[in-house]
């Protein structure tokens, strides 16, 4: 299964979006979870997706305030109840995961963050949905996580860009891929670093994809790029090339199986 992180950069209407990801051969996508940049129509996504025939693979939770986890405040409170509300939100949309990014090195996880960590897992366990802790700048915090929560509803979303710009003398996927919940994939170049289509940065995706294989991962082979350095490209032709990119990272995935 391929899919892809659902806005990669265009203007588009929601029903063209989708339709036009399925029409380049996605077979689901990831949708961004929140009013964030504009989007005001998120939560009619999941119908409208499926209507597309798209596979609904998980959902990111909102990224503005995610340093306030771990704080004794209103906005704390406010994130915390928001993560829960997402919870509830996939289970009402049969959405199975959902990705969080946690506080960045700045901000230690402490008996609160905790706290709150073992309260969304309690939920999402109860609710059966999926929490995918996904790697940026935050290794100490999810290192930590990871080992205090012994949840099976609390795991790791692998984002390979960031593993590259951040922590690359970490072996995430060994330390981590028996708790493999989502992936992001793109590359590493451009003018921002990250989110560029697969084979066109410096990202050593034989390695990559030959450790995503090692840790029995079954989920899609996931892509979110942005057209940040493709505005030559339409987006029926951005797509297109996602995808076949995407197929070679399949190839990859699975050359070790054949």
């Amino acid at each position: 299964m391929i899919t892809i992180y659902d806005w990669f950069g265009y203007e588009l209407p929601i029903k063209k979006r989708y339709q036009l990801i399925k029409k380049a051969g996605f077979d689901g996508v990831l949708l961004w979870w929140s009013e964030g940049f504009g989007r005001n129509d998120y939560r009619n996504g999941p119908q409208i997706a499926r209507d597309a025939d798209l596979f609904l693979e998980n959902i990111h939770t909102p990224i503005q305030d995610q340093n306030s986890l771990w704080m004794d405040n209103l906005n704390g409170e406010a994130l915390m109840d928001c993560y829960l509300q997402c919870i509830s939100d996939c289970a009402e949309f049969e959405i199975p995961t959902m990705v969080v990014h946690l506080p960045d090195e700045k901000h230690p996880c402490n008996a609160l963050g905790l706290y709150r960590i073992n309260r969304i897992a309690e939920k999402a366990g109860r609710l059966g949905v999926n929490v995918a802790l996904e790697n940026l700048h935050n290794f100490a915090n999810l290192s930590y996580v990871l080992e205090q929560v012994d949840s099976p509803n609390i795991g790791f979303c692998y984002d390979c860009c960031h593993h590259n710009n951040y922590n690359l003398s970490d072996d995430l996927l060994s330390m981590y891929g028996s708790r493999l919940m989502a992936l992001h994939l793109h590359d590493n170049g451009g003018s921002y670093a990250q989110h560029q289509l697969p084979f066109d940065g410096t990202i050593d995706w034989d390695v990559i994809m030959k450790k995503i294989a090692e840790t029995n991962y079954s989920g899609a082979t996931a892509l979110e790029p942005m057209n940040w350095e493709y505005k030559d490209l339409s987006a029926e032709e951005f797509l297109y090339e996602a995808f076949e990119k995407a197929k070679r990272l399949e190839a990859l995935r699975y050359d070790r199986f054949i």
